[in-house]
């Protein structure tokens, strides 16, 4: 029998359905095994199908899920109304009930976030180039167009790759240090020519830049733990295939 599939909760969220999902709990199996919800995988359709219906319920029992067609942007797209086909973009808000709204990750950070009093929420994907590019700061954009308030906003950012698994090299550091030269604390000096990156701080950063005051990083490294996390990064060190995707999701109650 399939186990439950785990859901990890953030405190500043605890009274809006959401979750933050790893691979434990899913039907998928081989490299893909767990709770894979990746259509861009090469894993069975109908099995990602499934994982994607236990996530729901684990979560948003009832509601309908929306994710985008992610591209490592900083685009933010408004839903008002269930959708056949994914929006591109890289970053979700609703102020519907009944949508739940998510997004896939396989190291990248997903962060979650929700003004209670306005009744908006929002989930971004958060890779290094959307961080750069502003995805956190589009999506709070956007939830203040449905009626947000930056100063009620919490926010969460999930299990992502962590900076002791996250080596970078030098090109990469200066991409970071020229758009803000105080983006060096962000860094960890690595063997020569590398650096180790905080994504998941670097993230937060975003969000208290943008106002945000009450912000929770989970602290979980999807690279380091095979067990409870897919890992696009791990999977390329190992000389795999291909990779499972993990999805966080948020919902108005």
């Amino acid at each position: 029998m399939t186990e439950t599939p785990e859901v990890f909760r953030a405190t500043v969220l605890n009274d809006v359905p959401h979750g933050f999902l790893g691979r434990r709990g899913g039907v998928s199996a081989g490299m893909h095994a767990g709770l894979n919800v990746g259509f861009g995988s090469q894993d069975d359709a109908d099995a990602v199908r499934a994982n994607r219906t236990r996530a729901l319920a684990a979560v948003a029992p009832g509601a309908v899920l929306q994710t985008p067609y992610q591209i490592h942007s900083a685009d933010c797209v408004t839903i008002t109304a269930p959708l056949e086909e994914r929006p591109r973009g890289d970053a979700l808000v609703t102020d519907r009930a009944g949508l739940a709204i998510g997004i896939i990750t396989a190291d990248c950070a997903p962060v979650l976030l929700a003004d209670r009093v306005a009744g908006v929420i929002g989930a971004a994907h958060a890779g290094w180039k959307g961080a750069l590019a502003g995805v956190t700061d589009a999506t709070i954009t956007a939830m203040e167009a449905l009626g947000a308030r930056r100063d009620r906003i919490a926010a969460a950012v999930g299990p992502c790759i962590a900076r002791a698994s996250y080596e970078v090299d030098d090109g990469f550091r200066r991409r970071f240090e020229a758009d803000d030269p105080a983006n060096e604390r962000f860094f960890a000096d690595a063997r020569a020519g590398h650096a180790q990156f905080d994504l998941e701080g670097y993230v937060a950063h975003r969000l208290a830049a943008a106002g945000i005051t009450r912000i929770e990083a989970l602290g979980l490294d999807t690279y380091a733990d095979p067990t409870r996390f897919f890992s696009y990064r791990r999977a390329t060190h190992r000389g795999e295939p291909d990779y499972g995707r993990q999805i966080a999701i948020i919902a108005l109650a």
